[in-house]
């Protein structure tokens, strides 16, 4: 093996060498089953050859040109075919290397567009506990997940945080589901009150919550709420797509099935389905229309903005999405992977809750299902089930600090797009062995 530091410097990583649609092969042949697209990236799959062979003509007519002195085919084309799929009024595409990139570029933006249209005063961000924006600098600060914030605080921007839209946990006895969006609406209309009601710049949020609490879906009419809450006071609604997006939970933009449209929207993982990294910010025309009215330029750029060989790839993915019906056997797979795992896990002792959509789904594990009570978290269940559920032959994505970044538990499947009804007879089967043996060794 080389010299390479890796995520985990202490573990030894199996050596991926193929790929087979929904599975990886490492050097000494053994098939895993990604149940999880990796980090729900891979909807196609990882031997797609029509987006194989389209990175490849693209690499034999021009890999790379700086978009600071060119524009490119394949930048414009997956641009105009993001659009034309987009909610209305959004109009343009700005693209990145990855999702974590495309939430500083949404950050930076809407700064910008403040300060073109006379607002300089604007300096807050909203966003959500227990929340995942990106690893960078400003998508960190915004996110809520304690864990991955803790040591890096001293180097934080300030960004306030209320409470996630997580039934499962934040429900009170008495509330119904339209209560319990009100109250947090609510919420958040206080705490723009108390920064100032034209000092905030943007809201924040996963439309379906990724890693951080797992594949947790809002509540009706929350969005609407905090929608109406944002143009009241003239504040910018930014949704993170990047893991919940393009698809995955069973239409292209996941805000559609809200029936709202932000401000801007923030995509990666699914966009480019792991065959070149890629991400991209969505602008509405207001947004845009400032900055070519003001000053004309958006004070923000990456070497890799708009790379040739990545958009071709992209738009090759995108366009197989939409020709094989793709986000159609989203929602019938969806379906059929729900009604298994409430037909495994909807009496299990330790699994307390089973929620998502599409084909973006989490078990929430419990110590006790009654009182809801998690695992201690010394018990390590998430990184334990990871390691197992990989000598099992599957993939899968569990993580910790579900509740508060520190206790709780929980494990999510973002299979690809493609995946068959025996190969998600074969995902549960393996997760609930999985789970049963973690839970069983003490």
């Amino acid at each position: 093996m080389g010299q390479v530091f890796h995520r985990n410097p202490k573990h030894k990583y199996p050596l991926a060498v193929g790929g087979d649609g929904p599975y990886v092969i490492d050097r000494d042949g053994k098939r895993y089953l990604d149940a999880c697209g990796g980090a729900a990236v891979s909807c196609l799959g990882h031997s797609d050859r029509e987006v194989i062979e389209a990175i490849k003509a693209q690499l034999d007519q021009l890999p790379f040109a700086h978009t600071s002195f060119f524009t490119n085919k394949p930048m414009e084309g997956l641009s105009c075919e993001l659009v034309e799929n987009a909610p209305a009024g959004i109009e343009r595409v700005y693209f990145c290397s990855g999702g974590s990139e495309a939430v500083e570029a949404a950050l930076k933006l809407a700064r910008q567009y403040f300060v073109e249209i006379g607002q300089p005063q604007r300096s807050h961000v909203i966003a959500r506990r227990q929340s995942y924006h990106g690893n960078t600098l400003g998508a960190l600060a915004t996110g809520g997940n304690l864990w991955r914030r803790k040591q890096f605080e001293p180097l934080l921007v300030e960004v306030s945080h209320v409470e996630p839209c997580y039934a499962y946990r934040g429900k009170l006895p008495d509330e119904d589901d339209a209560a319990y969006g009100r109250r947090l609406v609510r919420e958040l209309e206080e705490e723009v009150q108390r920064l100032g009601a034209d000092r905030v710049i943007a809201f924040v949020a996963e439309t379906v919550g990724g890693a951080t609490l797992g594949c947790v879906a809002p509540v009706p009419g929350y969005f609407a709420g905090v929608r109406a809450v944002c143009d009241k006071y003239g504040i910018l609604l930014i949704l993170d797509e990047v893991m919940c997006g393009m698809g995955r939970c069973g239409t292209l933009f996941t805000c559609e099935q809200e029936g709202v449209v932000p401000d801007l929207i923030c995509i990666g993982k699914g966009l480019g389905a792991g065959y070149q990294p890629i991400g991209a910010l969505l602008a509405s025309a207001k947004i845009y229309d400032a900055v070519l009215a003001g000053s004309g330029f958006f004070q923000h750029g990456h070497t890799y903005t708009g790379h040739a060989t990545a958009c071709a790839g992209a738009l090759a993915v995108q366009r197989a999405i939409k020709q094989r019906g793709l986000l159609a056997k989203v929602r019938e797979s969806g379906a059929g992977l729900e009604a298994r795992l409430r037909e495994r896990f909807g009496e299990h002792p330790h699994v307390g809750d089973i929620r998502g959509r599409g084909l973006f789904w989490a078990l929430e594990l419990v110590e006790d299902r009654a009182s809801k009570r998690p695992f201690v978290p010394k018990r390590r269940i998430n990184a334990r089930l990871k390691l197992r559920a990989l000598e099992n032959g599957l993939m899968c994505y569990p993580m910790g600090g579900t509740l508060d970044g520190v206790a709780g538990d929980h494990v999510m499947l973002a299979p690809p797009y493609i995946i068959t009804a025996a190969q998600l007879d074969e995902a549960v089967e393996k997760l609930a062995r999985s789970i049963d043996e973690v839970i069983a060794a003490h």
